[in-house]
């Protein structure tokens, strides 16, 4: 399991999951909600936890 930390604007931090949602060599686990760094409301930040999938035998 590898987790990310996404950084950026709340449109940026959204494409960047649907991404990871439809890349099939990878799971989502887990997501959490966009929240506001600290000290700025243009720039926001989540979480996601990933893990490869099984990939088929050739």
């Amino acid at each position: 399991m590898l987790k990310i930390r996404l950084q950026g604007t709340v449109r940026d931090i959204r494409w960047f999951k649907r991404i990871l949602e439809k890349n099939p060599e990878i799971r989502v686990l887990q997501t959490s909600e966009i929240f506001s760094n600290k000290g700025t409301n243009r720039y926001f930040r989540s979480y996601a936890e990933i893990e490869r999938t099984e990939k088929e035998e050739r």
